[in-house]
C-alpha cells in the first residue's frame, strides 16, 4: 500500500520557490530522509506532505492516517504528561489509548515522568514526549520535522530504533534533519 505519493511537486513559502520537481513514493517500510541548509524548504515540503501547506505546483496522496511532529511540542504546559498524551490519543480514536499511551512513554523512555507537568520538562525530554504523541498516534505514515533536535546520544539512538520498528512493523516516515540519523534503505531528498 502506497502511503506517501509526490508528483511533480513545488514547494513555495513567503512568495519565494523553496523546491520543485518533488518526485516520491513511500510503500509501507519506506522512508525519506529531507536534508538541506536552513531555510531550503525542509520543513515546508514536510508541511505539504502533511496537507497542511498547499503546494505551489503537484500533487500529494496520503494512504492511512498520518502523525506529525513539528516544531512545537503541541501538549498541554499545565497537563501531566500521561494525562496530555491521553487527550490527543482519545483524539486520536485508536484503540486501547491507555495502553497505547503508557507504551509510548517507555519507548522514549519517559515512564517515569508520567505524572510531571509537561511545562517543568527539559528540552530533551519535551522532544521525546514530542516523539511519544506521534508513537502512540497508531498513524502508519510518521511526518517528523528535525525530530533529533535537542536529543543526547543516547535519545538519538532510540529513535533510531523506533524509525526501525515502525516501519518493521508497515510503517513509513519521513525525517528531515541536520543531524546523523541511521535510517536505513532511506530515500534521499537534498533541498
Amino acid at each position: 500500500m502506497t502511503l506517501l505519493a509526490a508528483r511533480g511537486l513545488a514547494v513555495a513559502r513567503g512568495g519565494r520557490l523553496l523546491a520543485e520537481g518533488i518526485e516520491l513514493t513511500l510503500e509501507r517500510g519506506g522512508a525519506a530522509l529531507v536534508t538541506g541548509p536552513n531555510g531550503a524548504g525542509k520543513s515546508s515540503l514536510l508541511r505539504v506532505f502533511a496537507g497542511l501547506l498547499a503546494p505551489a505546483a503537484g500533487t500529494v496522496a496520503r494512504g492511512g492516517r498520518v502523525a506529525w511532529m513539528g516544531e512545537a511540542v503541541a501538549l498541554d504546559p499545565e497537563r501531566a504528561l500521561a494525562e496530555a498524551l491521553r487527550f490527543w490519543a482519545a483524539q486520536d480514536d485508536v484503540p486501547a489509548a491507555e495502553t497505547r499511551v503508557a507504551a509510548a512513554l517507555s519507548a522514549v523512555a519517559l515512564d517515569d515522568l508520567a505524572d510531571v507537568p509537561v511545562r517543568l520538562l527539559s528540552t530533551g525530554q519535551r522532544r521525546r514526549a514530542a516523539l511519544a504523541r506521534v508513537v502512540a498516534s497508531g498513524a502508519e505514515l510518521w511526518l517528523l520535522d528535525e525530530p533529533a533536535s535537542g536529543l543526547d546520544a543516547a535519545a538519538v539512538a532510540r529513535l533510531a530504533l523506533l524509525l526501525e520498528g515502525h516501519r518493521g512493523a508497515g510503517g513509513a516516515a519521513v525525517v528531515t534533519t541536520h543531524q546523523p540519523l541511521a535510517l536505513p534503505g532511506a530515500i534521499e531528498v537534498v533541498l
